[in-house]
Order: structure tokens, then C-alpha cells, then sequence
């Protein structure tokens, strides 16, 4: 079997690339393919400065029939290369988005989501004939319908302040320090992408270890990003110019130390304790008495054969309820808000909690 050529940068054109690969050996595809932008002239500000667009050979295609065609290989090549439940992520513009979509499904893909990657600072549209492009859009797709993709909700949402991440994504256009500059301080690729959008594709549907292809990988935002988060990348880049910056990018990333704090949150791996559970275990009994405090108040409930509590006046419900509802608050962690006396001291239920992980691992 042929090995992989982890974390190397590979020069040549992407198909011809891939074949070479063995099949079912990433979990990931980042693709930033070419736009086929059709652009006919030169495009200009309204002081007839000329704007720094996208003209370059590998964005020019001879038709639609000729794009297609490049697409359908390169598309072909990812779907042999992921493993069965392996995710594959493609950007792209209005240019060109619509034109995958369909290829992806003919394929046998299973798209999962399209992101919509939003623009703090777009370009202007110049002309003033149509609407600022804003957005670009992203297309994440399953190998097939039966593919059980990497998910990580928990570090998405933790990620998000923990509140469910949404499917509209805003990051800046690459600037600043970020983006790479020939000698002559222009920008060195077009379409650089942002880090960030990056490190949120592969903190959302990968973990350490796991290898990432980019078939097209220009400056290498996608394997720096990869190497900083400990995942092994593959680089296919046509450019020679353009894999010698990411080569130099690369060798200037910094592995994070500790190789758990790189571990993605997954909750619905952890050992799941319920109310019920801790009864069952005899942890806890029914007729328990509970104690809360808030702003300088203590509540009292009693712990019931199912696991609800219930207060003086009637009220009864989860302990996350009944916590929040003695607060006057929309929510509460009732694991750390209530607590049960034990051995003359008063400790809380996510001690007691934790107490039954680690009997579950005797």
C-alpha cells in the first residue's frame, strides 16, 4: 500500500496528485478550487485605479464544458481518497458554487450544510450595477448518505460563547499580518483565505491525528492551520511560487504543546450520569434534602422517586427547573446549584456525580 506523504507540501497538478494516493486514507477535504470568474477586461475604481482581481492562468477555463470537466476529476479523486465517513468542505463563489452543488450529489455525496461565510469588509462593487458580493459559500458534504461524520457540536458550541454555532459564519477578507505579500508588498495570492475560517472547518469535523487533503493549496492557510491544531496535512499546489511561500509559512507554525488540550469537547462521549442513574446506584434516596443558595438566600427541595425535587409550595420539576424557578433565572445547572449533606458536610450533586464515574471505572 502506498504510504501518505504526511505533512509535505507536493507540486504538481491535483489530479495527477491524487491518483497517486491510496483510496480511503483522509478524513478531510478542504477544496478551494478555481472560481472560473469569466472576468473580460480589466476591472477599475472609479478613479481608474486598477483593483488587484482575480486574473491569474488557473482561473481561466475555455468554457463551462472545460470547468466542468476539471471539476468532475478533481471531485472524482477527493470521493476515492476519504475514508467512509470522511467529510469533504468546498468554498466558492456564485461563479462557480451552484455548478459544484450538482456535481457533489451526482457523485454520490451527501451534502450535511452549506455555510455562508459573511464579509466584515468586502470589496465594493466599483461599477455600481449589481449588489457587493458579500458572502462566499461553503458546501460541507458526507462521502456518501450512510457516512457518519465527524461533528464535534460540543467545541462548536463552546466555541460560540455556548450558544448553538449558526450556519452564517463572519470573518474578515485576509489582511493585516496575516496576509502573505511578495517583495514588492502585493499580495502574493488572490484568494487567500482567513485563518480563521480555517481553524472553525477543521475544529468542527476533525481531531488530532487525522490527515487533511487540500487539493489546492496555494499559500497553505489550511496546513498551517492543521499543523497548529495537530492534524497531519497534505498540500497539492500547481505554483511553484505558491508552494515555496507555504513550505516558509509552514516552517513557521508552532506545534501547541500538550496534546489533550487540543482534544476537541465532546460531551456525548462522556460517561453519562442522570438523577435516575445516582437513585438506582443508591448515591442518592428518595426523601433527600437539597440546598441552594442565591444572593444570599438559601432554598430547600426534596429529592423524589424519579428524580424530580420539589419545594415547599408545590413546585416541583428537573433540578435544572426547579433551580432556575427559586432564582427567578431562565437556567440553571442544577448539578452545581443544589447541594446534599454528606458526612456532616454539604457537597453538590456534580460531586456526587463524580463519584459515580469513577465507581463506573472500577
Amino acid at each position: 500500500m502506498t504510504s501518505l506523504p504526511l505533512n509535505q507540501v507536493l507540486q504538481g497538478d491535483c489530479v495527477t496528485l491524487m491518483k497517486a494516493l491510496p483510496s480511503s486514507s483522509v478524513d478531510l477535504v478542504f477544496a478551494d478550487p478555481p472560481y472560473n470568474l469569466q472576468l473580460r477586461g480589466r476591472l477599475t475604481r472609479p478613479d481608474n485605479s486598477l483593483v488587484d482581481a482575480v486574473d491569474d492562468d488557473w482561473d481561466q477555463f475555455d468554457s463551462f464544458k472545460a470547468y466542468d470537466e476539471f471539476s468532475q476529476a478533481w471531485l472524482t479523486e477527493v470521493r476515492r481518497l476519504l475514508k467512509p465517513n470522511g467529510s469533504l468542505w468546498v468554498i466558492g463563489s456564485y461563479h462557480n458554487i451552484f455548478r459544484l452543488g450538482t456535481m457533489i450529489q451526482n457523485l454520490g455525496f451527501w451534502i450535511l450544510n452549506d455555510v455562508v461565510w459573511v464579509k466584515n469588509n468586502p470589496m465594493p462593487n466599483f461599477k455600481g450595477t449589481r449588489f457587493t458580493n458579500a458572502h462566499e459559500t461553503l458546501i460541507w458534504a458526507g462521502r456518501s448518505q450512510e457516512a457518519r461524520c465527524c461533528f464535534n457540536y460540543a467545541s462548536m458550541k463552546a466555541l460560540n460563547d455556548d450558544i448553538q454555532m449558526r450556519s452564517d459564519w463572519y470573518f474578515p477578507l485576509c489582511n493585516g499580518r496575516e496576509r502573505l505579500r511578495d517583495d514588492g508588498g502585493e499580495k502574493l495570492h488572490p484568494t487567500q483565505k482567513p485563518e480563521g475560517l480555517l481553524y472553525r472547518i477543521l475544529m468542527a469535523c476533525s481531531n488530532p491525528g487525522d490527515v487533511v487533503l487540500d487539493p489546492f493549496f496555494g499559500t497553505g492557510t489550511s496546513g498551517a492551520v492543521a499543523k497548529a491544531l495537530g492534524r497531519h496535512f497534505i498540500g497539492l499546489e500547481q505554483d511553484a511560487d505558491y508552494a515555496k511561500a507555504a513550505r516558509q509559512r509552514l516552517d513557521k507554525v508552532v506545534i501547541k504543546e500538550g496534546g489533550d488540550l487540543l482534544l476537541p469537547l465532546n460531551r456525548r462521549r462522556e460517561n453519562r450520569i442522570s438523577i435516575g442513574s445516582l437513585l438506582e446506584a443508591g448515591l442518592l434516596a428518595t426523601g433527600d434534602v437539597l440546598k441552594g443558595g442565591h444572593n444570599g438566600r438559601e432554598y430547600s427541595a426534596i429529592l423524589c422517586a424519579d428524580g424530580t425535587v420539589t419545594i415547599a409550595g408545590g413546585g416541583r420539576g428537573s433540578i435544572h427547573k426547579v433551580g432556575a424557578e427559586v432564582q427567578k433565572s431562565s437556567a440553571c445547572n442544577g448539578w452545581t446549584f443544589w447541594k446534599i449533606q454528606r458526612n456532616g458536610q454539604w457537597q453538590t450533586l456534580d460531586s456526587v456525580r463524580t463519584e459515580a464515574r469513577e465507581i463506573r471505572k472500577m
